[in-house]
Formats: structure tokens, C-alpha cells, sequence
């Protein structure tokens, strides 16, 4: 990949992925990495930077956040002193399952942005989230019919690459990602 910053947005519905695909990047390549958001609340602290209230306080009034949203009764935040790191570790990937977080995103962080569609249907998500033991299915389907609505919302929404992850391998959707990076990384230096 050349020097130019370029960053992976995976949005899409609870238990749609992005997680996993976000490991198949890692495994493909170990520039990749997900951007843990500062999660203020409670709750799960995995692949997030827990935070005070405060801490969000502060951010807000150096204008250094980019994004929040509040679900499962938690504020999730991107700002701009965590995205730094991030972008200095490696290649970011951002999962997001709001269309105005990755607007946000996009217009308020200079980068290439890879803005990748991530889908699956309700049945899959109870699925997976059984699977992995949430005790919170319920809250997820709710979150994955905000997701739907979300994006019927945003017909003009455009992504550069759309997987339906109930035919797609985890593996494969890496592939896809990296080859569409490594693309816009040779455009660059061409």
C-alpha cells in the first residue's frame, strides 16, 4: 500500500461481520486493525477505549470529536485524537451502522475511505447472535431493523463494495476489501 492514509468503514447490522471480517483483514494483512471508539458506559469493553463522561466532555469542547451515537445504552464515540493512532498504527477499520456516522466520518477526517456494505438478514443476525451467547438478541434485532431503516433512508448512499455476508466468506470479503485498497493505493502512486 502506498503512503497515502487509507481507512476501511464496514457498515452494516449487528452480527453482519464486521467483526469477523475485520479479523480475515488482520489475517491478511496485519496493517489493518479496528478502530476501537471510546465507549462511554458499561457493558462489553472488547475492541473499545472505555471512557468517563468527562473524557467526553473534554473531547467535545477541543472540537475533537467526529461522531457519536447512543445505543444499548452506551454513547459510542470517534475522535480525532484516536483516529491519529489509529492511522499511525496502520490501516483503520471503522465499523459503523449509521449512514450519518460514516458521512460524519468522511467529511470531517481526511483520508480514502473504503465505505464497504456489510449485509445479512434478520434470521442470520438472531443467528449469530445466539451463537456467540449475546444476552442483548433482542436489542440487536431492534438495532438491525435502525440499520434497515437507516439505509432506506439514504437510498443516495454510496459504497464502494457490497457484501452479502450470508454467501460471502469472511476470508473472501478480506480479498475484496485488500484488492480494492491495493487498487486505490497504486492509483495514487501511478
Amino acid at each position: 500500500m502506498s503512503s497515502k492514509k487509507l481507512g476501511v468503514i464496514l457498515y452494516g447490522p449487528p452480527a453482519s461481520g464486521k467483526d469477523t471480517v475485520t479479523q480475515a483483514l488482520k489475517e491478511l494483512d496485519a496493517r489493518y486493525d479496528q478502530f476501537a471508539r471510546l465507549k462511554v458506559g458499561s457493558g462489553r469493553a472488547t475492541g473499545y477505549r472505555m471512557g468517563t463522561a468527562e473524557q467526553l466532555r473534554v473531547l467535545e469542547a477541543a472540537g475533537d470529536v467526529i461522531y457519536t451515537n447512543s445505543r444499548y445504552g452506551n454513547t459510542y464515540v470517534i475522535d480525532r485524537p484516536g483516529m491519529d493512532s489509529a492511522f499511525e498504527a496502520g490501516v483503520p477499520v471503522v465499523h459503523l451502522g449509521q449512514v450519518d456516522g460514516i458521512r460524519a466520518l468522511v467529511d470531517a477526517y481526511a483520508s480514502d475511505w473504503a465505505v464497504v456494505l456489510l449485509w445479512c438478514s434478520q434470521e442470520i443476525t438472531v443467528q449469530r447472535s445466539a451463537g456467540r451467547g449475546d444476552s442483548d438478541t433482542k436489542a440487536r434485532l431492534a438495532a438491525w431493523q435502525a440499520t434497515r431503516e437507516d439505509l432506506d433512508a439514504h437510498p443516495d448512499m454510496r459504497w464502494d463494495l457490497t457484501v452479502d455476508t450470508m454467501a460471502t466468506a469472511p476470508e473472501e470479503s478480506a480479498r475484496l476489501i485488500g484488492q480494492l485498497l491495493a487498487q486505490r493505493a497504486g492509483a495514487t502512486t501511478a
